[in-house]
């Protein structure tokens, strides 16, 4: 490790302090002590041999909620001969990058040394500062590793994200998070092994499922646990109940049930039975699941399951996810029971979802042409020259603002994606695509 990593050196042994949170003081220091995810950071995996080899690649890290993404830029900190910079994207500005970049160039031309910038919460960023960063991810002068709860397909600007790798963390499994239970029961230089405290196999699980894959909260239900007992005491199903009362009612003693719940309430919903719906709804507020997760439940079922049938299903289940936010628990019920009742009554097509499936299918796996010259801009000097734009037919010089051409590229000429049903508003939608298209064949 550089003489230049103070920053997180400091933050490390600030962290480490007795007084700090076990869920930070337990924080992996090196990949021997990182449990989980051997599919994105095993021994075999690129990633882990690039980080090994001390040739980082930038790459955007997103998941849920302590599922380790910081914890995994800190390891990438210590392991590093690159200078590292930490940013959260919540209180920086484009000064600061700007100010990290010139150091980064400086460091490149003196001391031929890189320079790591992470950036926590990067989907808080906006397109301005997103923009900044791209020169330089591009020529090299910064690696970026950014860190995000949301999917950077939608939150990151394309160009950035075409420059960066994309790891995803997803949630820790029950027994996972059991091993990370187990292991700071037992650490006496940064755990709880100083207490002797005990604590049964199921009771870890018990925990774990609590915890719902975020390694976190369960450490958190286990340092309150340990608080209120005596050294050599036992941790026991009593004294998890009074730290998260109703809560553990509702899971069952392998956390599938929080699975279960979920999914069964997405296909309550699917199915249009808003009473199932609501029923799913209740064990899940009862159980104190957290509100977001149960708003965007609803928003990618309005999305994947409604669709176009009935398009107001999701403007209401991105309302009810501002009011959430808005409101909080208990009024917080009420809209999440209306947007509910509403998808699940909901007519239902799922084309739109198969619709772009199907278009990123081709993107992928096929060669899909040039845009077509008479759809490229033909906003600047010179483009008539290059035949851009020339030929385009402006639909509204045309009757019912309509006139048939070409909008897809040759190799896909006969392509089509969208295929709308029957079902309410989107019957009204086929009928008029095959009144301007007749039948796309």
């Amino acid at each position: 490790m550089g003489d230049d990593m103070d920053l997180f050196s400091y933050s490390t042994e600030k962290n480490n302090k007795s007084n700090s949170p076990l869920a930070v003081r337990m924080r992996p220091r090196n990949f021997d002590e990182f449990i989980g995810h051997e599919e994105t950071v095993g021994k075999t995996r690129f990633l882990r041999k690039m980080i090994d080899s001390d040739t980082i690649p930038s790459m955007i890290i997103f998941g849920p909620p302590g599922t380790g993404k910081t914890t995994l830029a800190q390891m990438i900190a210590t392991t590093t001969n690159s200078h590292f910079e930490k940013l959260n994207a919540v209180s920086a500005g484009i000064a600061d990058i700007r100010k990290i970049v010139e150091a980064a160039k400086e460091r490149v031309k003196f001391y031929q040394k890189r320079t790591i910038v992470f950036i926590d919460e990067i989907h808080r960023f906006n397109k301005g500062q997103q923009d900044v960063l791209l020169p330089y991810v591009e020529d090299g002068r910064l690696i970026l590793i950014g860190a995000t709860t949301e999917n950077p397909y939608f939150e990151v600007n394309l160009p950035l994200l075409s420059r960066v790798r994309i790891v995803r963390l997803t949630l820790l499994t029950n027994e996972e998070i059991a091993l990370i239970l187990k292991q700071a029961l037992t650490d006496t230089e940064r755990g709880l092994g100083l207490f002797h405290l005990t604590c049964s196999e199921e009771m870890l699980y018990t925990i774990a499922a609590v915890g719902a894959g975020d390694a976190r909260v369960s450490l958190n239900i286990l340092e309150q646990a340990s608080a209120m007992l005596p050294s050599g005491g036992q941790i026991n199903e009593g004294i998890i109940k009074e730290i998260i009362g109703e809560k553990l009612q509702a899971y069952d003693k392998s956390g599938d049930n929080h699975y279960d719940t979920t999914s069964a309430f997405i296909k309550s919903m699917r199915g249009s039975d808003p009473d199932a719906a609501l029923h799913y709804l209740a064990r899940m507020l009862v159980a104190g699941e957290n509100l977001n997760f149960i708003a965007r439940r609803i928003a990618i079922c309005a999305a994947e399951d409604v669709g176009n049938a009935d398009p107001q299903a999701l403007v209401i289940a991105m309302a009810a996810m501002q009011a959430v936010q808005f409101l909080g628990m208990p009024e917080a019920r009420i809209p999440l029971a209306q947007a509910v009742t509403y998808v699940a009554a909901a007519p239902k097509s799922n084309a739109a979802y198969m619709a772009i499936d199907a278009a990123i299918h081709d993107v992928k796996s096929k060669n899909c042409g040039q845009v077509p010259l008479h759809l490229r801009d033909a906003h600047y000097k010179g483009a008539a020259k290059l035949g851009h734009g020339t030929e385009y037919l402006y639909p509204h010089n045309f009757e019912n603002n309509f006139t048939k051409q070409q909008y897809l590229p040759n190799e896909l000429k006969n392509s089509r994606y969208y295929i709308p049903t029957e079902n309410g508003n989107e019957k009204t939608i086929k009928t008029r695509l095959q009144q301007c298209w007749g039948g796309k064949d």
